[in-house]
């Protein structure tokens, strides 16, 4: 919140955000009162661990500077959590006093020569898609598809034998990140230079339910429904077109065959029925490619960009995108809780 805003409710614009001098975030903030704005900030992120512990912060957005102290923060946060944990529990009624935070519990003593060796984190599969946009073997796909990763991430082209991929960079705020494959590539994904339009025909190519259904990628058709995700997000796109786990990171490409977006993420249709009784359908999203272009600008990547207007048959579009659509495979750490993404 700050005095000096005049925001417009529900209208997302970029900011990017600086905690003590440190490295800046690109984040989009949804005014929800003409003075207070709504940044998510995932609890696993970099964003939020930044904002737990710094004492300073800076909001940089439409030509102008604002400072905030964040002396407290690291007392209210602690509070917040209890907050949420007593009315989960009790109700507001019995809320009571949550600032009186509940006794930490006491810390085990540390493991002898002799007890018994710590049980390691379980490890799972966990597979995801992306795709080429580069001749040098750079991909794209979604940060949540890569996090956790233990050991090697492996990508490979449908049929063809898996190739160790290289994390370049990643980011979390925009779920996107950027991996690498040793040769030299021909066939890349194009990204659309016009931007796709509300009621404009889309496909989604990926690998759900990777050795479940098909070892082979899916391919599923739609519309774009709005040009905005959950809470007015300009940074996505609503979309039609069914996905499943495993589309994460795929492309989502327009009826030209080139690329208008990253399937990110469904809506979790449990707990859509818990907050207002109704099953969701065909509700899904995708990053733009302006978030997009930006990240791979910013990672000094060279891509490829078409204007091209002629209408292609889906088998057409989905011959062309084997060429540069990868599964992505890694072995990593048993996640605590569901989230929405895919």
């Amino acid at each position: 919140m700050h005095e000096q805003w005049r925001l417009t409710t529900g209208e997302a614009f970029p900011l990017t955000l600086t905690f003590d001098g440190q490295q800046p975030f690109n984040v989009h903030g949804v005014p929800i009162a003409d003075k207070l704005v709504r940044v998510p900030m995932p609890s696993n992120s970099s964003l939020i661990s930044q904002f737990r512990r710094a004492k300073a912060m800076t909001a940089y957005t439409q030509g102008r500077l604002f400072q905030f102290n964040l002396d407290q923060t690291g007392q209210l946060l602690p509070v917040l959590v209890n907050c949420v944990a007593k009315i989960r529990q009790s109700g507001l009624a019995g809320a009571g006093d949550f600032s009186v935070l509940p006794a930490a519990k006491p810390v085990a003593a540390a493991a002898t020569s002799e007890s018994a060796p710590a049980r390691p984190d379980r490890l799972f599969d966990q597979t995801g898609t992306g795709f080429l946009v580069s001749t040098n073997g750079h991909l794209v796909t979604n940060a949540h598809v890569v996090q956790g990763c233990v050991g090697d991430i492996q990508g490979n082209l449908s049929g063809e034998a898996p190739a160790k991929l290289r994390l370049v960079s990643s980011d979390e705020t925009n779920d996107l990140a950027l991996l690498q494959v040793t040769g030299s590539f021909r066939d890349v994904a194009k990204i659309r230079d016009k931007a796709i339009q509300s009621g404009d025909s889309v496909v989604a190519i990926g690998y759900p339910f990777h050795g479940l259904l098909t070892s082979d990628f899916t391919v599923t058709t739609g519309i774009v429904s709005s040009l905005s995700g959950l809470l007015n997000d300009t940074r996505f796109l609503q979309i039609s077109a069914a996905v499943q786990p495993g589309n994460s990171g795929g492309p989502l490409l327009a009826s030209s065959g080139d690329v208008v977006g990253v399937v990110a993420a469904k809506l979790n249709a449990i707990k859509f029925v818990r907050a207002t009784g109704n099953i969701p359908e065909n509700i899904n999203f995708a990053i733009k490619t302006g978030a997009l272009r930006d990240f791979l600008d910013n990672s000094v990547v060279p891509y490829q960009i078409s204007d091209a207007k002629a209408e292609l048959k889906t088998t057409d579009i989905a011959r062309n995108a084997r060429a540069f659509t990868y599964l992505i495979s890694c072995k990593a750490k048993a996640k605590e809780k569901e989230t929405v993404r895919n």
